[in-house]
């Protein structure tokens, strides 16, 4: 079966078309030419780890090559050639902060709202990383590009009026103008200019929606096309969604049964009935009392219609004792599936209510006898058409439904649903026109017309998101109605260039002919076991007949034996993939939506281990909460989004040479600090950025090293905050380059609040930082800091040993005794808040209001408490290390910061094998959600394999 429409040849642009240097007399000629080249390739394509599972004919008729093919593009190096010789020349060095500005874009754009798909970053919040990286025509990738919103922002950054949606200005020399920090102020960001993308991935039916949203079509031309083919399928199959009002009498309910009985399919033809068209019909499950065995329909007794919700107990209609959904036993119904030529049984389910429209008036109604018998006529009828009859493959999700008895891909939808859809689809069969939009408009209407879409008492139904779940009340859509509605929305949302977006489905893993030739990646990778993708698009891939081959995909998955662990192994190679492919210091944006620690430090873990070095991460909020992220204490609302670079040439030369030596450590902090933004601040307030605090440096030298399986230099935390601040001016805390500090200084003076990030307390390190971020603002005694600190601490890892507070103070922070002369921010804050206090030299009163006054020493002071800090936790961790080699227990408790300390001793003293001993003993949760340990225990376990 071949997608498309059969569109009028002579409305169609002719002319002749250049497509890789050749030229085409029309498009046809081009698209029939590169797929006899791309089935020239198939067989050597096929040894490629994650090839799709699909007859060749199925993938070359679903491919549109050479931009877009259903399996690993052969001809994306021919492309990327192609648009590096028509990039404009740019000379001017290239140097960008992290966008470190937190994103919130909405979904209501007819874009995003064309197709629907299980995750989406608006393409307007993926603009504006377009635009802060790249310049036009630069190379932008998107490795698991789901629905292609990535190609569709780099098409847009070429649009001025999308542009100026986004609150930017641009001039007319294409300039783009941004007032982010100062609303008086506007400044240049970007240049107006389309960029081109490579979209990938794993899945076919990701790959196909984000080519059909990247491909243009003429939309006038959709629309006249689509509206004829919709008013033959009407022609043909009505009469399945037409209905009579619930005025209607009962002398007209008998004349319609009676035509209904004697042909179907010509019901409509009798003017004098007053037939109404049936927008969507509500079903509902049955259940069988466990007391009377009586049926039990569950929108009868457990809906209250007139409150508008549905009951948690409710008496049987029949004996009323009290019951709940769980205790109700489902009713069943034994029948033959012709599809599958088998006998099936399945949970029952009856239609419940009509809402229908006729003329302008919608109403609601109770399926009379004539709606039961029209069912039974339509479910008589045979589907004379081809339509998806595969078993659901295995998997959690894919196989949830096997328990109600939906287990083939037609059982998700009712029989005329499924009869309309192919009705629609049959005219493309012959077709040779290039599957674009048409066949887009058909999958787009696939998943609100199946039996996934959930009915709610507000009308604001949906599916479920991330899953396959079939709800006790569930609305069928009139796929009729449903195609007419889409034929405007896709009408809406064609993109506005061609070719400059390739396709291609493939492992992320498998991108091997390309090195440093991308300008910018942006990912929304999966994220643990959250969402299975290649489960939830079989129903998609049915109708395609080319399916996800899941073995690279990364995921954790009990159906398919993959641990996090495996989950992390797959996202290396794909990091590693990216890292190889982007150019020396550029950047790369992934998004992460996933609360679990365990899944956060295995993607950080991975992007170190690939060679990226992090360097911000901020928010992204997409204003809409899965049913996940909403119903559930550990789902985000907020996505995070990581910025990470690669290193430049120079940069990985000069560590190659100086690895171990304490003379790479200032060649790593040098660029680091040039990656990093100078200043974060908007409408009056500055943030503390907190990859610029000297723990935090130390700490992403140390992942550089590590990651590379290089020696560490021998220098301890407290030495190279010492040497730190010696090297590099300090500001609030934070480290930044000479030539930095004065941009710095001059935007800090304009802003009357610096702002902390939110905490949340879950270790030591945590509960320093959270110590921290009260003294800094309010230097204070240990009595007033006591109450909020053990409330503080509610949420602690269970296997965290945490000290007291006065032992934690004691080793981080200094207290003021009352005779030494008084620190600075102690003097500034009584002046401050203490109005007898202002003005005056530093007084005897002063000094009696301050004593016992804990507070935030300077760096230098802090370093030398790093020292002595670092000291009494080798003494801790050399208790776990001499319990690790003579108990065969567990440790059920321990010090982070300890297992820190001596980790990184061992490391540099190469020590793997203890790393290991130790990482084994501890509980597996605390060495999962620990990054800076995970990392430790698995670069230890590679260097000794």
């Amino acid at each position: 079966m071949t997608w498309g429409l059969e569109f009028d040849q002579s409305k169609k642009k002719k002319g002749p078309v250049t497509c890789l240097g050749i030229v085409f007399e029309s498009d046809e000629e081009r698209r029939a030419y590169f797929t006899e080249e791309l089935r020239k390739k198939l067989p050597e394509l096929k040894h490629i780890e994650g090839f799709p599972k699909a007859r060749d004919e199925d993938i070359l008729a679903l491919s549109d090559p050479p931009y877009y093919t259903a399996c690993p593009n052969p001809f994306l190096p021919q492309i990327v050639e192609e648009w590096e010789k028509e990039s404009p020349q740019d000379d001017e060095p290239y140097l960008r902060e992290p966008y470190a500005s937190d994103v919130s874009e909405g979904k209501n754009d007819p874009i995003y709202n064309a197709h629907s798909y299980h995750t989406k970053v608006p393409h307007k919040a993926i603009m504006r990383y377009i635009l802060h990286y790249t310049n036009p025509g630069d190379i932008v990738f998107d490795g698991f590009a789901g629905t292609g919103m990535t190609g569709v922002a780099a098409q847009l950054c070429g649009d001025r009026k999308t542009v100026e949606s986004l609150g930017y200005r641009v001039e007319k020399d294409g300039t783009i103008l941004s007032n982010e920090e100062d609303e008086s102020v506007w400044k240049p960001i970007s240049k107006l200019g389309v960029r081109h993308a490579i979209l990938n991935d794993l899945s076919p039916a990701a790959s196909f929606i984000a080519y059909n949203y990247n491909t243009p079509t003429d939309p006038h031309l959709f629309q006249e096309q689509a509206e004829h083919v919709l008013h033959d399928v009407e022609k043909e199959c009505g009469w399945m969604y037409a209905t009579l009002p619930s005025y209607a009498t009962q002398e007209q309910r008998e004349k319609a049964l009676a035509a209904l009985r004697q042909n179907p399919q010509t019901i409509l033809e009798d003017t004098s009935l007053p037939w109404a068209k049936i927008n969507y019909t509500v079903w509902s499950d049955v259940f069988v009392c466990p007391n009377c065995s009586h049926e039990i329909i569950f929108w009868d007794a457990a809906v209250n219609k007139e409150q508008g919700k549905v009951l948690d107990e409710f008496p049987c209609p029949s004996c009323g004792v009290e019951l709940t959904k769980k205790k109700l036993e489902r009713a069943w119904v034994t029948e033959y599936d012709d599809a599958i030529h088998e006998t099936v049984r399945h949970a029952k389910q009856v239609p419940v209510l009509i809402n229908y429209s006729i003329g302008k008036r919608r109403e609601d109604k109770t399926p009379d006898d004539f709606d039961m018998a029209l069912l039974e006529a339509i479910n008589n009828q045979p589907i004379p058409y081809w339509f998806p009859t595969d078993r659901m493959p295995e998997g959690e999700e894919s196989r949830r439904n096997d328990p109600l008895g939906i287990t083939h891909v037609h059982q998700f939808y009712t029989k005329r649903n499924l009869l309309l859809l192919m009705a629609t689809a049959t005219p493309c069969q012959g077709n040779k026109i290039n599957p674009t939009i048409p066949c887009f408009w058909i999958t787009s209407s696939m998943i609100r017309t199946s039996k996934l879409y959930k009915f709610t008492l507000d009308r604001k139904m949906g599916t479920v998101s991330g899953t396959l779940y079939l709800p006790s009340l569930w609305t069928e859509n009139s796929s009729l109605k449903l195609l007419y509605s889409k034929i405007n929305d896709l009408s809406l949302s064609v993109p506005i260039r061609k070719w400059d977006v390739a396709h291609s489905t493939a492992p992320f893993s498998s991108f091997t002919d390309f090195s440093n030739i991308l300008d910018y990646i942006f990912l929304d990778p999966p994220f643990g076991s959250n969402i299975m993708y290649s489960e939830l698009n079989f129903l998609w891939e049915a109708w395609l007949k080319v399916f996800t081959n899941n073995g690279p995909e990364a995921v954790v998955n009990k159906a398919q034996k993959k641990t996090l662990e495996d989950y992390q192994l797959l996202m290396t190679k794909s990091f590693e993939a990216a890292y190889r492919m982007l150019k020396p210091g550029r950047w790369m944006t992934v998004e992460f939506s996933n609360t679990q620690t365990a899944v956060w430090n295995a993607i950080t873990q991975a992007i170190q281990q690939a060679g990226f070095v992090i360097a911000n991460v901020s928010a992204l909020d997409k204003q809409q909460g899965s049913f996940k992220a909403v119903t559930t204490t550990t789902a985000v609302r907020q996505d995070l989004v990581i910025s990470a670079y690669k290193p430049s040439e120079t940069m990985n030369e000069q560590m190659t040479v100086t690895a171990g030596q304490n003379a790479g450590i200032w060649t790593f902090v040098d660029e680091h600090l040039r990656h990093l933004p100078v200043f974060l601040g908007k409408r009056g307030q500055a943030q503390i950025i907190e990859e610029r605090k000297p723990r935090q440096i130390y700490d992403r030298l140390v992942a550089y090293y590590v990651s590379r399986g290089w020696p560490l230099p021998i220098l301890t935390s407290g030495d190279f905050q010492s040497e730190l601040i010696r090297r590099y001016p300090v500001r609030d805390g934070m480290v930044f380059m000479e030539d930095q500090v004065a941009e710095y200084d001059q935007k800090k003076m304009l802003v009357k609040e610096l702002l902390q990030a939110d905490l949340f307390v879950s270790n030591e390190s945590t509960a320093i930082e959270w110590i921290r971020q009260r003294l800094m603002s309010k230097p204070q005694s240990y009595q007033n800091l006591q109450p909020d600190f053990m409330k503080a601490i509610q949420h602690l890892e269970k296997y965290e040993s945490l000290p007291e507070l006065m032992e934690l103070l004691e080793q981080n922070f200094l207290k003021y005794d009352g005779e030494e002369e008084m620190p600075e921010q102690i003097v500034s804050y009584l002046r401050a808040n203490y109005h007898n206090f202002r003005g005056t030299e530093v007084t005897s009163e002063m000094r009696q209001k301050a004593k016992g006054f804990w507070y935030v020493p300077d760096p230098r002071k802090a370093a030398d408490l790093e020292k002595l800090r670092e000291r009494d936790l080798w003494r801790e961790f050399e208790h776990y290390l001499e319990d690790a080699k003579t108990s065969s227990k567990r440790l059920k408790t321990c010090r982070s910061e300890a297992l820190k300390v001596g980790f990184k001793r061992l490391w540099t003293e190469q020590k793997y094998a203890d790393i290991i001993l130790v990482g084994d003993k501890l509980p597996p949760g605390l060495v999962h959600d620990d990054i800076f340990l995970s990392q430790f225990v698995n670069n230890a376990k590679s260097l000794m394999r």
